[in-house]
């Protein structure tokens, strides 16, 4: 039996990502036909197809499937080895590839800035996107680790809590409950929110927590960023809540007020993050160990 090859596990990778020949060719720098070749090259090994192609969309059939997720396991690992060996010459040559959900964007550059401090000659790749995405990033083994918050038990992460990560109800210093001593929940699900996209995990909080109560989140405007909504708050536009982490420049300066919510701060943390079973390289171990030992922030016990 003919075996299959890397570079055939690699452009199959690319067709299954996008569900797509000939956006995999253009990723892959090839043309259409010789994509085509490689995908008909394995499904004639194996026997079946790995594809189907309803109305104009290609799917991946349950053989499809199988092979993605075995070829994603056999590329990572390779991948791992190829990048250990490199960095088992020394630190100073290292890459760290890191993704990081847009909340914990701001307290992430700050470890980066401490840890590119003592290894100023580390390569680092970081990458901003919301949770559902960097936990894609994850599970798809395309980054060495993330910073984010809490993580699903069944995707087989492994995440270590290292810092608190409280948030809290802002609105402009001239708002209306802003010189309240205690505002009840109900008063504050009567407010208008601006909230984050769906997939965001402070986004699922709020939800989370006003549903508990048995009250709904009055969404006034939905923002794919923090920035936007600390901009659109101090423009009047709603209330918001975010980590009180990311807010320090604007309460110094007054720009937005902290509301005495009823129920508030709802208190979250931050993990480091990977795939339970990658290898870590040194210099993952090394961010990882950095951030653990306190130098990231402050670090609670889980």
């Amino acid at each position: 039996m003919r075996r299959l090859t890397l570079r055939q596990f690699r452009i199959f990778e690319a067709v299954a990502r996008h569900l797509s020949f000939s956006r995999a060719a253009e990723e892959l720098h090839l043309s259409q036909p010789a994509v085509s070749m490689q995908v008909r090259g394995i499904e004639v090994i194996l026997g079946m197809p790995l594809t189907e192609q309803i109305g104009r969309k290609i799917f991946l059939t349950d053989a499809g499937r199988e092979v993605l997720h075995a070829s994603q396991a056999i590329t990572a690992r390779l991948d791992d080895l190829q990048h250990n060996l490199v960095q088992l010459r020394g630190l100073e040559q290292g890459r760290l590839t890191l993704a990081v959900t847009s909340t914990v964007n701001a307290v992430a550059t700050g470890i980066l800035a401490r840890f590119r401090a003592r290894y100023p000659d580390i390569a680092i790749h970081l990458g901003v996107s919301n949770r559902a995405e960097v936990l894609d990033m994850l599970v798809g083994n395309q980054v060495d680790l993330a910073i984010m918050g809490q993580v699903p038990d069944h995707l087989g992460l492994d995440a270590t809590r290292f810092m608190d990560n409280p948030l809290v109800v802002i609105a402009p210093p001239d708002h209306p409950l802003a010189s309240r001593r205690k505002v009840p929940i109900e008063t504050l699900a009567d407010e208008p929110f601006l909230v984050r996209e769906a997939g965001s995990g402070t986004r699922g909080a709020m939800e989370r927590f006003f549903a508990a109560r048995g009250l709904e989140l009055k969404s006034s405007m939905e923002m794919s960023s923090n920035e936007a909504i600390r901009q659109a708050v101090q423009a009047g536009l709603g209330l918001g809540i975010l980590s009180l982490q990311t807010l320090e420049l604007e309460l110094a300066l007054k720009r937005l007020a902290v509301l005495k919510a009823e129920g508030f701060p709802i208190m979250r943390h931050w993990y480091v993050v990977h795939r339970a079973d990658k290898r870590l390289s040194p210099v993952a171990q090394a961010f990882k160990k950095f951030v653990l030992g306190g130098q990231g922030g402050r670090r609670r016990p889980a």
